[in-house]
């Protein structure tokens, strides 16, 4: 099991810092990452997914969700499996499901100070489509401090976790995963960047947020693959940069 520190001690910070203290590249997943899983976006998403496979397979709702899921688990995104078996084109299928209200989304000034103080470079890499991630961004705050956002589209439209869409992300955009980190709110999405020697942060939604999640997407932190766990990015990011202590409600170090 991973030790459970107290962010509040006094020399907590600087060993976050330590352990990120070679980083050069900052890597993040969108979706439940870089805005709270307890927001109503990603359920907006998801139920446009559930609508779609509705609409094109001509099925009642629950049907089409147990197809949705049993797709997503096996291919790593439904839309891989769409794609796979059914001759799904990306551009219908991503235009559809990210047409959804962002209304909701505030700008996230705590996490856009903790993002702008990493010292390097920030990018997005996300399963999702790059208009997405950046009207997300933008509504988030944070748009202007991300150098690119590498998309399903960019990534030949294999996802995570598929160890050559990382491969991909690393030649692309020139970074060296050994001096990289990445934060993300799926667990098997870090291992292969653990892998490649990138510092692996776990998000994961708070207690007392009511989240819905799949009983395989569910991970205990304990994972080898998983070097740190936290429930608020945003104070994590500013206890890595910090030289004093910084409030978390939670973070995991192994």
């Amino acid at each position: 099991m991973k030790q459970q520190l107290d962010v509040n001690a006094p020399k907590l910070p600087r060993d976050i810092a330590r352990r990120f203290s070679h980083v050069r590249a900052w890597v993040f997943d969108l979706d439940n990452t870089l805005y709270s899983a307890s927001s109503d976006l990603w359920p907006k998403i998801d139920q446009r997914i559930t609508l779609f496979m509705a609409q094109l397979f001509g099925l009642d709702g629950m049907s089409s969700r147990a197809l949705q899921k049993y797709y997503y688990q096996r291919y790593g995104t439904t839309l891989r499996g769409l794609m796979s078996e059914h001759d799904v084109t990306a551009e219908e299928f991503l235009a559809f499901v990210h047409d959804i209200d962002r209304s909701s989304l505030k700008p996230d000034h705590s996490l856009a100070q903790g993002i702008a103080a990493l010292p390097g470079r920030k990018l997005i890499l996300t399963n999702g489509s790059r208009e997405h991630a950046i009207r997300t961004a933008e509504k988030l705050g944070i748009h202007d401090l991300f150098e690119d956002v590498f998309d399903i589209v960019a990534a030949d439209l294999l996802p995570k976790p598929y160890a050559e869409t990382y491969d991909r992300f690393f030649e692309r955009h020139g970074v060296d995963p050994k001096e990289a980190a990445m934060f993300e709110d799926i667990a098997h999405n870090l291992e292969v960047p653990h892998a490649r020697g990138m510092v692996t942060t776990l998000v994961t939604p708070r207690a007392e947020d009511q989240v819905e999640r799949e009983r395989w997407e569910i991970a205990t932190g304990s994972e080898p693959h998983i070097d740190f766990v936290t429930d608020d990015l945003a104070a994590f990011l500013e206890a890595v940069v910090s030289d004093g202590p910084a409030p978390s409600p939670r973070v995991e170090k192994g």
